[in-house]
């Protein structure tokens, strides 16, 4: 029997409480569904070192890996020399052995590279000899890719310029989930919501709360919740405490099932991330997730994130300045409804999880039958 193989190099977290913990999870699962109608057996290694080392000889030992067709590799934010506890390799050839094996094997590699933040001083955190002790060996990791690797599959399109990796990019975005259908309860007014950090001014709070002043002149029955970690609430200036009181912001603070419930409360999402180099080629998991729950969004026009949402289109992308962003806020409360009926009619045909499994296997060459 065919099979294919995922392979990651680090532990798999047990609580997905964030974008990177949940996302190799749902490639996993979704994986396993095209595996289920392809016919095709799926292995995964995953682990430590050492324990991707007794994973692989086991396969090879029972012989599942003489007919592979693909395999889906995805990276952290450390280089995969370094995912094991305290950052010390306790097999530091296990990676080289088994893509070596592969490719001598002619199995089409795919890798999905998640960020490349290391290359940006404002974004890195390291500095003096640390800094660049880790940029040379990231710089190792792109060329370890570039020998091995098919496809190299990345959160956008754009990001691809930024990736010194030459080989074939494909688009490999967050996928969407399916949610249970719902029917909103009629309400007065327009409620919008962001959900995000706001300690760092690029998540756009500013943007957030002067496009909200500009609606409120305008006399729009808008009312803006705001869902955040509470120690990043404490965190911020007294004085932007204040105005978010001055402007009835709702702050809330939740997680889980408890934010499902708030997001069927709610008409649209907001994302005001400001325009940056960065910013451009990120695809925010948030995102997917308002879609996932048949939230229409206002977005800013980072490039990725724009193209993203006029794919539907799926909401109303604004500038990222507060005049702009204030007119699609009030060109949301006449057009959400018919927003929400596209994400209803498509998102997840486009975009699901099993969707981004189905991309794997066409790029990779795996895809026989669909």
């Amino acid at each position: 029997m065919e099979s294919i193989l995922i392979y990651y190099p680090f532990t798999l977290a047990k609580v997905a409480d964030s974008g990177s913990k949940l996302r190799p999870l749902q490639m996993k699962k979704a994986l396993e569904e095209w595996g289920e109608k392809e016919g095709v057996s799926v292995f995964t290694i995953s682990g430590t070192s050492k324990e991707r080392q007794n994973q692989f000889h086991h396969l090879l030992t029972e012989k599942k890996l003489e007919n592979i067709r693909f395999c889906y590799v995805e990276n952290q934010t450390i280089p995969l020399w370094l995912t094991d506890p305290k950052h010390i390799p306790q097999n530091p050839l296990i990676d080289r052995t088994i893509f070596q094996y592969l490719q001598k094997k002619n199995v089409p590699v795919g890798i999905f590279y998640r960020d490349v933040y290391w290359k940006f001083d404002e974004l890195y955190p390291l500095k003096g000899w640390k800094k660049k002790v880790m940029q040379w060996m990231y710089r190792r990791e792109e060329r370890f890719y570039e020998k091995y690797g098919k496809a190299l599959f990345l959160p956008s399109l754009e990001m691809g310029s930024h990736v010194d990796i030459e080989i074939l990019k494909a688009a490999l975005p967050p996928g969407g989930q399916t949610v249970t259908s719902y029917e909103k309860k009629p309400h007065q007014g327009l409620k919008g919501l962001y959900v995000g950090g706001i300690a760092h001014q690029d998540y756009g709070l500013p943007l957030l709360l002067d496009s909200l002043e500009i609606v409120q002149q305008k006399e729009v029955d808008y009312q803006l919740t705001i869902c955040c970690r509470e120690q990043e609430l404490q965190s911020i200036p007294s004085e932007t405490r204040d105005r978010l009181k001055r402007l009835s912001v709702e702050m809330v603070h939740l997680s889980g099932e408890s934010l499902k419930k708030l997001y069927q409360e709610m008409d649209f999402a907001l994302i005001p991330r400001y325009r940056s180099t960065y910013n451009d080629f990120a695809v925010p998991v948030k995102l997917v997730e308002y879609l996932s729950n048949l939230l229409p969004v206002v977005a800013t026009d980072c490039s990725a994130q724009k193209s993203f949402v006029e794919s539907g289109p799926y909401g109303i992308v604004s500038h990222d300045e507060a005049h702009s962003m204030a007119e699609a806020i009030m060109n949301m409360a006449e057009t959400n409804e018919q927003y929400r009926k596209q994400i209803e009619e498509d998102f997840l045909d486009k975009h699901s999880w099993l969707t981004r499994a189905y991309t794997i296997a066409h790029v990779l060459g795996g895809e026989k039958h669909q």
